[in-house]
């Protein structure tokens, strides 16, 4: 009888880290638990014992980045330059390697969720499967013929130049491009930026959530019109299902019947994986791979 397997997952948010660990023959999810984010040392010596006590064979890691996913760069691992205080430069993959001694894979958190979906979804290797959360950041993955785009380095989609809602005046809040990013213009700390009031006290009929669809359906218009996925989904607390109409309605005023779409109701979708699970699914089913 082979000896049972356990794969561990963490998702490394700027606000928490959730752990958890699946075993792989069941699929059931036997352990989880949520970290908080504070320095790099007590948050991953804190989630190490968590596998410590909950033993994995092997780990999957989708993270806040940037991070270097270029195996021969000699910061393979590393979150790189972030605003994130204190992460920048911190050797992720290579801590919870030499603490735990297993196998780590790492990637995005955006690129893992999308990964999520591909296996929640079917994993269809002839269909191109896209996400983009839409919370205190903006970022987005997809995976492609089952493998995740990007070789050397990562998508940066939250950053994509955008063109302003009419009436919007906001000046945004990135820090690098002010008004001219969705990040700067649709995550979440804009809404308080523009209100004053925290965005999940809102009335979900503001204006605001008008804006956000504005430009969220520009960064889905640009990717589809750039790589044609055959989904794509939008995550994060932001924006709902209910938004989702004026999403798809900017969509379609953008594309103006230049290309056949399928129907937007199915392309442009929220989360196949309950409770933003699907980081999680997807950090799971890298480490599988790395047991193969």
């Amino acid at each position: 009888m082979s000896e049972k397997k356990f794969v561990g997952s963490i998702e490394a948010g700027g606000t928490k880290f959730i752990v958890a660990v699946q075993d792989v023959e069941s699929g059931e999810v036997i352990a989880r638990d949520r970290i908080s984010t504070e320095n790099p040392k007590k948050t991953l010596q804190e989630s190490a014992e968590f596998f410590k006590k909950n033993k994995v064979d092997a780990l999957g890691i989708g993270t806040f980045g940037p991070i270097d996913i270029s195996p021969s760069s000699r910061t393979f691992g590393y979150i790189l330059d972030t605003p994130k205080p204190g992460w920048s430069g911190t050797n992720f993959k290579g801590f919870f390697e030499k603490e735990l001694g297993i196998p780590v894979v790492m990637t995005t958190d955006v690129n893992a969720s999308c990964y999520g979906e591909y296996i929640a979804r079917g994993r269809d290797d002839s269909k191109t499967y896209f996400y983009i959360t839409i919370g205190t950041g903006i970022g987005a993955g997809m995976v492609q013929a089952g493998e995740m785009i990007g070789l050397n380095n990562h998508p940066e989609m939250g950053h994509m130049l955008v063109k302003r809602y009419p009436g919007d005046d906001y000046e945004g809040h990135c820090p690098f491009h002010g008004a001219n990013c969705a990040e700067g213009m649709a995550a979440g700390p804009s809404l308080e930026g523009r209100t004053g009031i925290p965005g999940e006290k809102l009335s979900r009929d503001n204006e605001v959530f008008t804006y956000v669809a504005y430009y969220v359906a520009q960064v889905l218009y640009n990717v589809y019109m750039t790589a044609r996925p055959d989904v794509m989904v939008v995550g994060g607390s932001v924006l709902n299902e209910d938004d989702l109409v004026k999403v798809r309605k900017f969509f379609d005023e953008f594309n103006n019947n230049y290309v056949a779409t399928p129907e937007l109701n199915d392309l442009i979708v929220r989360p196949a994986v309950e409770n933003n699970g699907s980081a999680t699914l997807g950090d799971f089913e890298l480490a599988k791979e790395l047991l193969k």
